[in-house]
């Protein structure tokens, strides 16, 4: 036991020798204690480093409100003058790029336009924007012309029918497969009366039963839907009325006609006219739309007036 106690006394140094540093060695510290000790320069540099993060962070805040709040107005604004929503969207895209360009200090016209969402390489293929140079529209009209000339260029359906798809309501391809199945319909236009027209007024255009007959389900946004239409080339006001009279009788019984008549005073004039497809229309109908099976009824051509009589 004794020789066991004297051998721990005289081990109990070495240990502690063992742990103190040696004369000459440097210590090497852990590795927690080099990821904490902080850089002299990055100290230095601190003060610099924390305003710089603060003026971005208020650059990015007020640009990223300015531009939320200028493209909200944007949108709303050109919504409410009922323009179709992918050139709002579109141009939308090419103002808030501009505007980021200028908040960030670089010149938009240095700055190629690119198109959003597009990966061919076909120039034909990629959207005009409105930032579109000269340079790169007439590459565009070029292009047109080279396909004019190559026999083995076959286009099936005109390049427009795609994005009109996107720029008409289900009740609008309603209203264009009925008249494309059922003809020209008749619509009336109800006037004041004055002698020899002079001074006439227009109370109502247009009255007509396509909303009833196509089934729409937003019958008070007919005169919405064909003025749309028209705007995209399918729908035509002619002037022409149809060939039976009999059918503007069911126009002239509605009570809305009732109403407009009242309003034109006595004896009110009614023009009889028609709403009818466009040759573009009926091509985007047959192209676009199913009719499940209907064909398009064959149209009797009116007999031109005898010139002789």
């Amino acid at each position: 036991m004794e020789d066991e106690a004297r051998t721990r006394v005289d081990q109990r140094p070495t240990e502690l020798t063992a742990a103190r540093p040696q004369p000459g060695l440097a210590r090497r510290p852990s590795p927690g204690v080099l990821a904490l000790r902080p850089n002299a320069d990055l100290l230095r540099a601190a003060p610099s480093l924390a305003r710089m993060a603060a003026v971005s962070t208020l650059h990015l805040v007020g640009w990223s409100v300015g531009a939320a709040a200028a493209g909200a107005n944007y949108v709303v604004r050109r919504t409410m003058e009922g323009q179709p929503p992918t050139q709002i969207l579109q141009e939308a895209a090419g103002d808030l790029r501009n505007f980021a360009l200028r908040t960030l200090g670089i010149d938009p016209g240095a700055v190629p336009t690119i198109a959003i969402g597009t990966q061919s390489a076909d120039p034909l293929d990629r959207p005009v924007t409105r930032n579109a140079t000269t340079n790169e529209l007439q590459k565009r009209g070029s292009e047109l012309l080279r396909r004019s000339n190559d026999v083995n260029v076959v286009e099936d359906t005109h390049p427009a029918f795609a994005r009109i798809l996107s720029e008409i309501t289900p009740d609008e391809a309603r209203i264009l497969r009925y008249v494309y199945l059922e003809g020209p319909q008749p619509a009336l236009d109800i006037r004041t009366f004055r002698p020899l027209g002079i001074g006439s007024e227009l109370v109502a255009a247009g009255m007509n039963m396509i909303g009833e007959h196509a089934g729409l389900r937003n019958l008070d946004r007919i005169d919405q839907y064909l003025t749309n239409l028209s705007r995209l080339g399918l729908v035509d006001f002619s002037k022409e009325p149809v060939s039976n009279p009999n059918r503007y009788q069911v126009i002239e019984a509605q009570p809305k006609t009732a109403v407009a008549l009242k309003s034109a005073g006595r004896s009110p004039k009614l023009v009889q006219r028609s709403i009818r497809l466009t040759g573009f229309g009926e091509e985007f109908v047959r192209t676009c739309l199913p009719l499940n099976g209907k064909v398009m009824p064959t149209r009797t051509p009116r007999p031109l007036p005898d010139a002789s009589a």
